[in-house]
């Protein structure tokens, strides 16, 4: 009998914020810290449709809307502050229900996977801890990339990091900045509820599945490929 060559098994890359951790509403709050700061008031819902986002496109497209303007000092001092005021209450913060579990069932099968995050360091490897990873855990931040989402450098960089064709990758992620950034790295995009996006949002931007939390994908590893066997 004729064998013929079988597809890789899947890789996936988890965005973090949303996605892994329940740690949306505190990101909105620490940048309204941050914009009241600078005497810039908006509200808490202008803020949360741009978590997500890279930075300084963030900050951007918020001063856009308020017609403001910032030097480049003053943008890059806003992100210092939001930082700060995230790290603040880092105690909030709380893996979602499922993120360890899903992360330790895809290990078991043998699936790689990595996290790619539109957060520094500083703030993103806080989370490692908080969802039983080691330090060596995959990790892309952004301040190993040129440029962060919607960009797909994040997406690719992960992919890069486990030795997988960013096409044979699948990206979860909370936001319609993540699978944006999917579409554009040419990988699959899986969308989950718990940051604050809804159903048909993600499903225009470019889920071909969308799940409430990471608990549900969990249950339904199936429908994404992810055999037993792997």
């Amino acid at each position: 009998m004729t064998e013929f060559p079988h597809a890789p098994t899947p890789a996936f890359l988890f965005d973090l914020d949303g996605t892994l951790i329940d740690s949306v509403y505190q990101h909105v709050i620490a940048w309204r810290q941050a914009l009241s700061g600078l005497g810039i008031d908006l509200s808490v819902w202008r803020i949360h449709r741009r978590i997500g986002m890279s930075g300084g496109l963030f900050v951007s497209a918020l001063l856009r809307e308020t017609g403001l303007k910032l030097t480049a000092e003053q943008i890059d001092e806003l992100q210092t502050i939001h930082g700060d005021a995230y790290t603040e209450q880092i105690d909030s913060v709380r893996p979602l229900p499922g993120a360890a579990e899903l992360l330790g069932e895809l290990s078991s099968r043998g699936v790689p996977w990595a996290i790619a995050t539109s957060g520094y360091a500083r703030t993103a490897r806080l989370a490692l801890g908080m969802l039983g990873l080691p330090e060596d855990t995959p990790m892309v931040t952004r301040d190993m990339v040129r440029r962060a989402k919607p960009d797909p450098d994040l997406f690719l960089a992960g992919a890069a990091l486990l030795n997988v064709d960013a096409r044979h990758a699948m990206v979860v992620g909370d936001s319609v900045w993540d699978l944006l950034a999917a579409r554009r790295a040419g990988a699959l995009g899986i969308g989950v509820l718990s940051g604050g996006y809804g159903r048909e949002e993600l499903e225009r931007a470019g889920a071909f599945r969308v799940y409430s939390d990471p608990a549900d994908m969990l249950q339904r590893l199936d429908e994404l490929g992810v055999r037993q066997s792997d």
